[in-house]
């Protein structure tokens, strides 16, 4: 996911002090039993926000450290993206690694999101890595399977997507849709560096929205793979979640695959804590009037998609994009966050009441 829509106005909210007493206590390895349903968060800014001091609270204002916090509300999965060469260490697979590894220690399982790029990758953009610029196809073929092996050496994950939202291909220009053997003959360069190193691996293969999915799953039928994964985003994707329902049934139906709500995210409010532009701040882009920018209604939203995760038989689980993209930086940072109203932490850092809504424990 990657975007900016919307510029916010002039007035700003304060952040908010929290003097509070951290909690420095060890939490208890997550129980494997609980990862049946699969609860995740994308954190893959955390470290960036870690550096600079980002604090996090929970809903009683005491602060925590993050994974831990996590940990503690059932939260059983991480996401992470993952660039080739990216011009600093954020997103590298040095970074990548580090927190995989502190997470594995306190239970999480990794999915990683393999972008294939030394940048954001989404439909609108999926640049071929600055060191693979210009191969012949059959090179870069070898060169993304030695990459995704090299990956899955290091890291282990449990679960790894072979590109990220690639409705329009990966790799461009050779990997495009509109060259659909090549396209393939990439994924599957993928597909077969995971399965050498891990047969116990799930392969995603990842899908923004959920318009043309059918056609886009149809062309990668034969494909060795394990997950569907949809992104599903109101100011994207269409304001039904009945439509996403049945979409998501239609798919694991007609493809006998499970299936995996890939990254969403609802405001808490249409108000800003930076001057960095946000990307929902207008009613326009909302679910009216089931689900408000409020916290009650970002609670509600959130209850919504679980709900329908868990009536789904084949629906294995969803994830949370950019809960942890508070407005790090400070009130007046153009370069910050354009997501600190869809975070699943208010604007003095407090977790908002959907966060417990995630909670993997509470699955009636």
């Amino acid at each position: 996911m990657k975007g900016i829509t919307y510029i916010s106005a002039f007035l700003i909210c304060s952040v908010l002090c929290a003097c509070t007493k951290q909690d420095t206590s060890v939490s208890d390895p997550i129980p494997e039993e609980e990862a049946a349903f699969i609860s995740a968060m994308d954190i893959s800014s955390y470290p960036e926000i870690e550096g600079d001091g980002g604090i996090f609270l929970d809903s009683n204002g005491m602060e925590h450290d993050f994974l831990k916090l996590l940990q503690k509300n059932g939260i059983n999965t991480l996401r992470l993206r993952l660039w080739v060469n990216p011009n600093e260490v954020h997103s590298s697979l040095a970074e990548v690694h580090r927190l995989s590894e502190r997470a594995k220690a306190l239970g999480f399982d990794i999915w990683l999101a393999l972008h294939y790029s030394d940048t954001w990758a989404d439909p609108g953009q999926q640049q071929t890595p600055q060191a693979w610029e210009g191969l012949p196809y059959s090179i870069l073929k070898d060169s993304v399977y030695t990459y995704t092996r090299k990956v899955m050496d290091e890291i282990q994950p449990d679960f790894i997507q072979i590109g990220n939202e690639i409705n329009s291909g990966f790799l461009h220009p050779e990997g495009t849709t509109t060259n659909m053997p090549q396209f393939k003959g990439l994924l599957q360069s993928g597909i077969d560096a995971v399965r050498a190193t891990d047969s116990n691996c799930k392969i995603v293969l990842h899908f923004a929205g959920i318009e043309n999915s059918e056609w886009f799953f149809g062309e990668l039928a034969a494909l060795d793979y394990d997950v569907i994964g949809l992104s599903y985003y109101p100011i994207w994707h269409g304001k039904s979640i009945a439509q996403l329902e049945n979409t998501i049934t239609n798919l694991s139906t007609r493809f006998n695959k499970d299936v995996l709500i890939a990254e969403t995210a609802y405001p808490f409010t249409l108000d800003w804590n930076d001057y960095t532009n946000n990307i929902v701040g207008l009613d326009e882009h909302l679910i009216l009037p089931d689900y408000p920018a409020t916290p009650e209604g970002q609670a509600a939203f959130v209850s919504r998609i679980k709900t329908l995760c868990l009536s789904s038989e084949r629906t294995i689980g969803y994830a949370y994009w950019g809960g942890e993209l508070i407005a790090w930086k400070g009130p007046q940072a153009t370069d910050a966050s354009p997501w600190e109203n869809q975070a699943l932490f208010d604007f003095s850092g407090k977790a908002t009441p959907a966060f417990s809504v995630m909670n993997s424990n509470h699955t009636q």
